[in-house]
């Protein structure tokens, strides 16, 4: 399986790095994504990658880090993705949630990394949060190669939407939480070759670990779970994400 989000450059794994990845690889998860946030990690999700081959990486800023975009930064972004370990931009979008106040300058942001990945043809990964109309309109203007919607958290009409423009739909850990009803009909209706599987990490571990630090690992509960609501072999699921994975991140 691939992990196709998972922040394990995070204080909670690196003082035992190699023994998280052991485990990691232990549980069926052959690579992991992780995701930049702000520009003083993309350094170190470029070393890490370029020193394990499971590991690939991403460069974005992250909606709630909006302040840290600038020229610099901006040309940052365009330097790592000449390493062909650094896969998409992201995570990109807008976040109402915890930034109800800052929503023109998140959708600034997030259209100057737009227009990044429109020139250079790269994938990007989207962080959606309470935002879904603005994101889905913004992403509209755009030529894209492809857009992976991270984390999942729209109903399954949104899903629809999303699906008939080619995006594909990440699923994390709250699939397999009890009240995750419209985030569970959604994946019912979503085609198998445009689901990719994803942790998070280290938040929304999947049940039943809920609550508790997360990691690549538990990956395979998700895909379980997700097998669960399509009624379907869970071997059906870690091949067609994998494969859309590998598509999408030419990996």
């Amino acid at each position: 399986m691939i992990d196709t989000h998972a922040h394990i450059n995070f204080e909670d794994y690196t003082n035992n790095f190699d023994e998280v990845l052991n485990d990691i690889r232990n549980n069926d998860v052959s690579v992991v994504i992780i995701p930049g946030v702000e520009p003083s990690t993309f350094e170190e999700i470029n070393e890490y990658c370029s020193r394990y081959e499971m590991l690939y990486g991403a460069v974005g800023i992250h909606p709630s880090e909006f302040q840290a975009y600038d020229d610099n930064a901006e040309k940052q972004i365009y330097e790592y993705l000449k390493n062909e370990k650094i896969v998409a931009i992201g995570e990109i979008g807008l976040d109402y949630h915890y930034g109800a106040d800052t929503k023109e300058e998140q959708k600034l942001v997030l259209r100057k990394q737009l227009e990044i990945a429109e020139k250079t043809q790269m994938p990007v990964i989207i962080h959606d949060r309470e935002a879904h109309e603005d994101t889905f309109n913004i992403l509209q203007d755009y030529n894209l190669k492809d857009v992976i919607f991270h984390c999942f958290s729209g109903n399954a009409e949104f899903a629809k939407k999303c699906i008939n423009k080619g995006y594909y739909i990440a699923i994390g850990g709250v699939v397999t939480f009890k009240n995750a009803k419209d985030l569970k009909e959604a994946v019912k209706i979503v085609p198998l070759e445009k689901l990719l599987l994803e942790t998070d990490c280290p938040y929304l571990a999947p049940v039943p670990f809920r609550g508790k630090l997360n990691t690549p690992a538990y990956l395979k509960y998700i895909a379980q779970e997700i097998a669960n609501i399509k009624n379907i072999d869970i071997e059906e699921v870690k091949k067609h994400t994998t494969l859309n994975a590998k598509k999408v991140f030419n990996i």
